[in-house]
C-alpha cells in the first residue's frame, strides 16, 4: 500500500502560555501574552531592556505570580500544579547562582539533592552537568570567585541536572567570551531535538545562531512571531537588527 492518508505526527506542545499579564500598580509589564512552544523548537524571546522578557520568564517558571492568565509546562499549570511543573523545567534566571560561598561541585550536589537524587545517581548527574558546561577546571572553586561567564555556566549546569524536557534560559550567554558563547550555543543545538527551549535575549546574533523561531516583545506585548528568516524579510536590508528597531522603536526613531 502507498503512503497516502498518512499524516506526519504533530510535535508535542510542551509550553503553553495563555493571556499572561503582570501589572505593578498602574504599570503593565506584560500585557496579555500568549504563545506555545513544541518539542524540538528553540524559541528566541526578544525585546529591548524593560520590554517584559524576564518578567514573562519568571511567571513561566513559577517564580512570579501573574495578575492574569496561565502558564503550563508539559500540561501542568505552574501555579496550581507547581511541583509537577518544576520537575519538567530547567530554569536559568538572571544573575549568579545562589549560595556563592559554595564550591561549584558542592553547589551542584546541593541542587541535585533538592531534586531528590542520592548516591551514585547524584554523583553521575553532577559530573554530567559539569562536563556539558565545561566546568571541570573550576569545579572546586567557590562560585563567588568565578568570572561572570563561569557563573552563568554554573547556573546553566544546575538547570540541566535533571535532564528536563523544557528549558527556560534568561540571557544564557551573558558575560561569556566568543569561544564560550560558541560552546553554549552548540550545547543548545545538541539538546534541541528532545526539548522545548526558550531563550530570553537581546543579543540578535543568538537568534540566527540557534533559534528556529523568534518572538519579539515591546512594551509588554508581542509584536512579531516568526522564523528568523521570515523576520529578516520585514526590512529592505534583510538585517535582523534593522527589523528589531522597526518593531520596537517609534517609527521616527527606527528610521
Amino acid at each position: 500500500m502507498g503512503e497516502r492518508g498518512v499524516t506526519a505526527e504533530q510535535p508535542q506542545t510542551l509550553i503553553e502560555i495563555d493571556g499572561l499579564t503582570k501589572r505593578f500598580g498602574a504599570f503593565i509589564a506584560v500585557d496579555n501574552v500568549s504563545f506555545t512552544v513544541a518539542k524540538g523548537e528553540v524559541l528566541g524571546f526578544l525585546g529591548p531592556n524593560g520590554a517584559g522578557k524576564s518578567t514573562t520568564m519568571r511567571m513561566l517558571a513559577g517564580f512570579m505570580i501573574p495578575t492574569a492568565g496561565t502558564a503550563r509546562i508539559c500540561g501542568h499549570d505552574v501555579q496550581t500544579d507547581s511541583v509537577a511543573a518544576r520537575r519538567e523545567l530547567g530554569f536559568l534566571p538572571e544573575g549568579a547562582p545562589t549560595y556563592p560561598e559554595m564550591a561549584v561541585t558542592a553547589f551542584l550536589r546541593f541542587c541535585a539533592k533538592i531534586r531528590g537524587y542520592t548516591g551514585s545517581e547524584l554523583s553521575d548527574r553532577v559530573a554530567h552537568a559539569i562536563g556539558l558546561t565545561g566546568l571541570q577546571g573550576v569545579r572546586l572553586q567557590p562560585v563567588e570567585t568565578l568570572s561572570k561567564g563561569f557563573k552563568r555556566r554554573v547556573g546553566l549546569a544546575q538547570a540541566l541536572l535533571h535532564n528536563p524536557p523544557v528549558l527556560v534560559l534568561d540571557e544564557p550567554t551573558d558575560g561569556l567570551d566568543p569561544n564560550q558563547k560558541h560552546e553554549v550555543r552548540a550545547l543548545i543545538q545538541q539538546m534541541a531535538p528532545d526539548k522545548a527551549i526558550v531563550i530570553s535575549t537581546h543579543i540578535l546574533e543568538e537568534v540566527d545562531a540557534v533559534c528556529t523561531r523568534a518572538i519579539v516583545i515591546a512594551n509588554g506585548r508581542i509584536v512579531a512571531d516568526a522564523t528568523p528568516a521570515e523576520l529578516e524579510k520585514r526590512h529592505p536590508s534583510g538585517k535582523l537588527d534593522d527589523v528589531f528597531r522597526l518593531l520596537t522603536l517609534p517609527q521616527k526613531d527606527a528610521a
